[in-house]
Order: structure tokens, then C-alpha cells, then sequence
């Protein structure tokens, strides 16, 4: 009797109050998380700060601290244009990012003077991936707060589903940086990588800002060797590149070969070697309308080799399975070229990716 009585009387209590219970769970484990993300924050602003302090000297002098001048960068922020009418959207996102990162370097180079053009790249990279984590924390801090204040369980369990995640980037952000400060290969090079041991000891011309381009052959074909400038941390300009080459100096290619690394699904292995057709390169897609412009316009038949990882891996030194995917990628290049293509044609074979670490 007294277990039915107890039953009926906590059935309309956790009716009444089991939401505000679930919601102060859910609320303790992303404030765990977030105290995570934020030590991560602050400790890659403090590595950021400390690299300048011991690397390179400061624009007043030797003991001038930087800090401002990093957290300044931190909150620096770009507006995308408008895309209610798509027509030249991408001439537009072109021109934002350019702006941004002409600006972004000559704020480096204020705080750094007297930086080697090498170092100045480490700390750009290190300071892009200090102000993703900084981007990461105040976004989970915001919609933290939201849902604490409003007591909203939309807000707080759609956070709580997406925080694993979250923290798995933010901790590969903070891996990242550690390669950034010693000029170590990323996960994200083996494209440059490749087509940079094709480029050794050839003449190497400027095609674009921070990318270069060599001339080689192989059983009857010419080949154009593409990838951005080493070994400081950048990605170069390869749609801008391209444009330029096949285009204003009229140099006729017959194929286009990408190599880049690509995402990896769940229960895929790092390090496989996958073939495909189309441009294979990330970011806002600038670089690749460029590229898929020009092949369209000229039609070249653009093919692509990739290196699975995921994101982790792609943004940390690199791994063993991804650099010993080096030769397999190397062979399906020419294997590439000896079907597509016949002798007497010029092919164009372009590393993609950051070429942190990786001469030519």
C-alpha cells in the first residue's frame, strides 16, 4: 500500500519537474566541456604569445609584450558579400579573402618585424588556429548561456549532441599548433609533398602569388608541376594559377591531375588511395570555380587522386599511414597519365593542400 501511495504521489512531481532535472544534467555536462574549451583558448593564445616572444623580435623592442596585438588578431572577423543575386558572387568571396589575408599578413608582419617570410607563415597558421578555438569556445559559451537563461531543452540537447564533435576539433586545433611552431609536414601536405619530389631539381617559375610551377616529361608527355611555394605554411593560389597559365599564356593542357587529401568516412582506413574525376580542393570554393572555369571553358578533363584522413589528421603532423601512402599516390599519378592521355599531350599535375614543411 505504502509503495503505491509513494508511486502516485512522485508520477505528477517528475511530471511538473522532470524537464528543469534533465535540463540541470544537461547543463553540467557542457559546462564541463566548455571550462575543456576554454583552457584550450587560453592556452593557445598563451603558446601564440610566448612563439612571438622567443622567436622574433617585436616592433618597439625585445621586451614588449604581444599579447595585444594577438588578441586583436584573435577577434579579427570577415563579412561575407551578399549573395541575394549569385551573378559574380565568386569574383566577390575572391576579393573579401584576399583583402583579408593582405591584411591578416600585414598585421603578422607589424607584430613581427624583422620575421623571415617562413616564420611569418608559422605564426599566421598558429594564429588561425588559436582564433578557431577562440571562434569555437564563444559559440559554445553563447548557446550555453542561451539555453541557461531561457531553459530552453532545444537549445541545450542540440548542443549536447553536437559537443563531442566540437571537442574533438578543438583538440586537433591544439595538436595543430605544435606542427605550426616546428615547421613540421601536416596530414593536409602529402599532395604538395608528391608533386614537390616530382619538382626537385628542376627550374621553378612563379605562376601565382606563393605558387610555382616546373616543367618535366614523362614517356612522351609534358608535364606542368603545380603547387604552392615551400616550405612556409600556405596554400598558394592554384585556381588563380591555372587561369593564368592556361589562359593568359595560352599553354595548352590536355588533363588536369589533382592530389589532395579528402575526409575519410567512419571505419574507412587513413592513408587510402582513392581515384575520382573532378577538382579536387577545399575551402570557401574560390579556387575551385577557377580551376573547373577554366577546364570547362577550355574542356580538360580534370582528374583526381586522393589521400583519406580525417579531420584530425589532416591539420596534425603527419601521420605514418598518410606518408606511406607516398609511393601508391606517386604510381596512380602516372598510371593516370599513361591511360588518359597520349603521347605528345601536356598534362598538368597539381599538389594541393598546405605545404607546411615541404620544399620543392
Amino acid at each position: 500500500m505504502w509503495v503505491y501511495i509513494i508511486s502516485i504521489a512522485i508520477i505528477p512531481f517528475f511530471m511538473m519537474y522532470a524537464q528543469k532535472f534533465q535540463s540541470r544534467v544537461i547543463l553540467g555536462e557542457i559546462s564541463k566541456s566548455l571550462v575543456k574549451l576554454k583552457t584550450m583558448k587560453e592556452g593557445a593564445r598563451k603558446e601564440a604569445v610566448d612563439y612571438i616572444k622567443t622567436t622574433v623580435k617585436t616592433t618597439t623592442s625585445p621586451s614588449s609584450d604581444p599579447a595585444a596585438g594577438v588578441d586583436r588578431f584573435l577577434e579579427y572577423f570577415a563579412i561575407m558579400p551578399v549573395d541575394l543575386d549569385p551573378n559574380g558572387i565568386v569574383r566577390k568571396l575572391d576579393h573579401i579573402m584576399r583583402v583579408r589575408d593582405d591584411r591578416l599578413r600585414a598585421e603578422v608582419r607589424k607584430l613581427c618585424a624583422g620575421a623571415s617570410d617562413q616564420e611569418v607563415s608559422k605564426i599566421e597558421n598558429i594564429l588561425e588556429a588559436a582564433t578557431a578555438l577562440n571562434m569555437i569556445y564563444k559559440i559554445v559559451r553563447h548557446f550555453y548561456l542561451m539555453g541557461k537563461r531561457t531553459t530552453s531543452m532545444f537549445v541545450l540537447v542540440q548542443l549536447q549532441m553536437v559537443m563531442p564533435l566540437l571537442l574533438e576539433e578543438a583538440e586537433a586545433l591544439q595538436k595543430a599548433i605544435n606542427a605550426f611552431k616546428r615547421g613540421q609536414p601536416i596530414g593536409d601536405g602529402i599532395g604538395p609533398m608528391v608533386v614537390g619530389k616530382m619538382m626537385l631539381g628542376k627550374e621553378k617559375k612563379l605562376a601565382a602569388r606563393e605558387t610555382v610551377y616546373s616543367e618535366d616529361e614523362y614517356k612522351g608527355r609534358k608535364l606542368y608541376l603545380l603547387k604552392a611555394e615551400g616550405p612556409a605554411g600556405t596554400v598558394g593560389r592554384p585556381g588563380e594559377a591555372i587561369t593564368r597559365l592556361a589562359g593568359d599564356m595560352g599553354i595548352k593542357i590536355d588533363a588536369i591531375i589533382m592530389i589532395d587529401a579528402a575526409l575519410k568516412l567512419e571505419g574507412e582506413r587513413t592513408g587510402e588511395v582513392a581515384e575520382g574525376i573532378g577538382a579536387a580542393i577545399g575551402g570557401i570554393g574560390v579556387e575551385k570555380y577557377q580551376i573547373e572555369e577554366v577546364a570547362t571553358r577550355l574542356d580538360i578533363p580534370v582528374y583526381a587522386v586522393i589521400v583519406k584522413q580525417s579531420v584530425q589528421d589532416a591539420i596534425t603532423i603527419m601521420r605514418k599511414e598518410i606518408a606511406d601512402a607516398f609511393d601508391k599516390v606517386t604510381n596512380t599519378v602516372y598510371s593516370v597519365i599513361e591511360d588518359k592521355t597520349s603521347e605528345g599531350q601536356s598534362v598538368m599535375v597539381i599538389g594541393v593542400g598546405n605545404t607546411m614543411g615541404v620544399g620543392q
